[in-house]
């Protein structure tokens, strides 16, 4: 039975046609690459009843707390081990805000399905199918849009985000463009992403777990066994590590039947968070290739004879944005300024920046356009 919804968020409206195209593209190529699990197509106006009902609910408070929800769209059949309500709830923003006190934890899906004609929630799960609906309420008036990819491993994959009038979606073409760092195709890569333990994934939850802590910070990634990044430093160094801390580095030596357990993957993001976590310090953390923790709370210099970096190629990967080659100011304050002067020296290095208002960049150099390139990524990583 077609559901006769009516919305007034009018950011829904005008995207749901895109988002239920994307899905419809994803699961037909699962399907003929002979996928057999998967989630049912969110039609249009399925889409746009759960972006306007998440939105509504994502304003109102409840015991002075903002909701913060996850919403799927499967039948419980579907969910796995599902935890199913006896009376099935309304889906309204009432009803979403009064139970999201209990499954605000990561991981907690509330799943909606239709029933007699309407969309009712029937419980909740930690397990849902490939390419599955969903939308998500970190904060109010914020809507993530996102899939479970097809394998399961890392992060969801972004598909748009609304917040209030301003939607952006996810352009998987950004991929393409020349130089375009592991890092970012990782993050595009909607389908199947690099294994849980794998060099660029682990980058991923450290980019997710830096811009959790909301400070604000710089994580610079250089080659292992080089020296050449302490001529773009600042002397003496407060926080450095001798010998260099090698718990993650140790972590990701172990054979890949290791990483595959639950107990490899908890020790990896507590590694990961611990490392995350002193970019909260005023300065940059500083981290080889092969995961070695060599400093912290640095300065980033000018290396000597080095000119000031007076421009940078600017990307964003949603719809309708387009490279741009700008002054570093442009894009951010005193900490992106300096991670692009870092990259800008040392070509073989990366910086990684959280802002505290929770943009996230990116800073890598582009051997083919001969400057620094600066991808802002936080869509991709909310």
């Amino acid at each position: 039975m077609h559901l006769h919804l009516q919305t007034t968020y009018q950011a829904a409206q005008s995207v749901a046609p895109s988002i239920e195209e994307h899905f419809a593209r994803q699961l037909a190529s699962a399907q003929e690459l002979g996928a057999e699990v998967l989630a049912p197509a969110p039609p249009q106006h399925i889409i746009e009843a759960f972006i306007d009902t998440a939105f509504w609910a994502s304003l109102r408070r409840e015991e002075g707390q903002s909701p913060k929800i996850s919403i799927a769209f499967l039948p419980p059949d579907k969910a796995g081990q599902p935890l199913l309500f006896e009376d099935q709830l309304p889906f309204t923003p009432e009803a979403l805000n009064k139970i999201s006190p209990g499954v605000q934890r990561p991981g907690i899906h509330l799943g909606v399905w239709t029933v007699l004609g309407e969309l009712r929630v029937w419980g909740t799960t930690r397990l849902v199918p490939p390419y599955c609906f969903i939308v998500d309420v970190p904060e109010p008036g914020l809507l993530v849009v996102k899939h479970r990819r097809e394998d399961g491993f890392g992060k969801f994959a972004n598909v748009a985000v609304l917040k209030g009038d301003q939607v952006k979606l996810v352009d998987e073409s950004t991929a393409s463009l020349p130089d375009c760092p592991e890092l970012l195709t990782n993050l595009l890569r909607l389908s199947s992403p690099a294994a849980a333990g794998a060099p660029m994934n682990v980058l991923i939850q450290m980019a997710v777990s830096m811009r959790a802590h909301g400070r604000g910070g710089i994580l610079l990634v250089v080659p292992a066994g080089t020296s050449a990044w302490r001529e773009s430093i600042v002397h003496p160094i407060t926080y450095s590590l001798q010998p260099a801390f090698c718990g993650l580095a140790d972590l990701m030596k172990q054979d890949e039947e290791e990483k595959k357990r639950s107990r490899w993957r908890e020790s990896l993001r507590l590694e990961v968070d611990s490392i995350a976590g002193l970019t909260a310090i005023d300065g940059a953390t500083l981290l080889s290739e092969e995961y070695e923790l060599l400093a912290f709370g640095i300065k980033i210099g000018r290396r000597i004879g080095s000119d000031p970096v007076r421009s940078l190629l600017f990307t964003e990967p949603v719809v309708g944005s387009k490279p741009a080659v700008i002054h570093p100011s442009q894009h951010g304050g005193t900490r992106h300024l300096s991670a692009a002067q870092f990259v800008h020296d040392q070509h073989d290095g990366m910086a990684l920046v959280a802002s505290q208002d929770g943009s996230f960049t990116i800073y890598a150099w582009s051997p083919c356009e001969g400057m620094v390139q600066a991808h802002r990524i936080d869509t991709l990583l909310l």
